[in-house]
């Protein structure tokens, strides 16, 4: 089962990674990290970088598509008219076409979610609706073959929802067995509709804060719009 993985400067690393390292475990799964260029990716955080062996020119197929999300980069590839129409004819031969956090955004700029469900981290959310995608409040959301997790931790969840429905209940246990994923937060606050007030402001301060650190001054001004809507 072909894999692919697409990634891009400035992504957010478990968005990515998360569902890779479910999905790798399943039998026969061969996983691709393709980006627009074969150039270094560099993540949000700029501690970690990716070299993909693969460019999206190389690439014509997969059985799975995953499109990570970011602090800001999204805004960049919601842009990439070439990148959008590789997305939409990688689409066409896919299984499975998925995205985690704000990749949904993504994927709803290229077209594919109009008309469907889909959630995202909660605050692209409101995004989602200028291309008419029907925002949800959900973990992971299943419409047709398209699957869209929340914010970065949500693609663990949405890579063993996908175990699942591919491989069988039995070997979704091992898989979730072999990464040992047991959560248990010290606190019941990851979903904003269980954070107190205070913790939401907070939160919301230091999204901002990674944002502008992503942008340059004048990609500051280029994307004034889409930092209010962040706000």
């Amino acid at each position: 089962m072909e894999i692919i993985v697409y990634i891009y400067d400035g992504m957010t690393m478990l968005d990515a990674i998360g569902p890779y390292e479910v999905l790798r475990n399943m039998a026969g799964a061969n996983v691709k990290f393709v980006a627009h260029r074969k150039v270094e990716i560099r993540a949000d955080s700029n501690a970690v970088h990716l070299n993909p062996k693969y460019g999206i020119q190389e690439v014509e197929s997969a059985d799975i598509l995953i499109v990570p999300g970011s602090t800001v980069g999204f805004v960049k590839e919601m842009k990439n008219k070439e990148l959008l129409k590789w997305l939409r004819k990688i689409d066409q031969t896919t299984q499975w076409t998925t995205s985690v956090c704000s990749g949904s955004a993504i994927l709803a700029a290229a077209g594919l979610l109009k008309g469907l469900k889909a959630t995202s981290h909660w605050k692209v959310m409101p995004m989602l609706k200028d291309f008419g995608v029907i925002p949800v409040s959900e973990r992971v959301v299943e419409q047709e073959k398209y699957l869209t997790a929340a914010g970065v931790s949500a693609g663990i969840d949405m890579g063993l929802y996908l175990a699942d429905r591919i491989a069988g209940e039995k070997e979704c246990k091992a898989i979730q067995l072999a990464i040992e994923y047991d959560p248990k937060p010290i606190y019941n606050s990851g979903n904003i509709e269980k954070a107190d007030p205070d913790v939401i402001k907070l939160a919301e301060k230091r999204l901002m804060e990674a944002a502008r650190k992503e942008l340059s001054l004048i990609d500051m001004l280029k994307n004034a719009k889409t930092l209010y809507k962040l706000k």
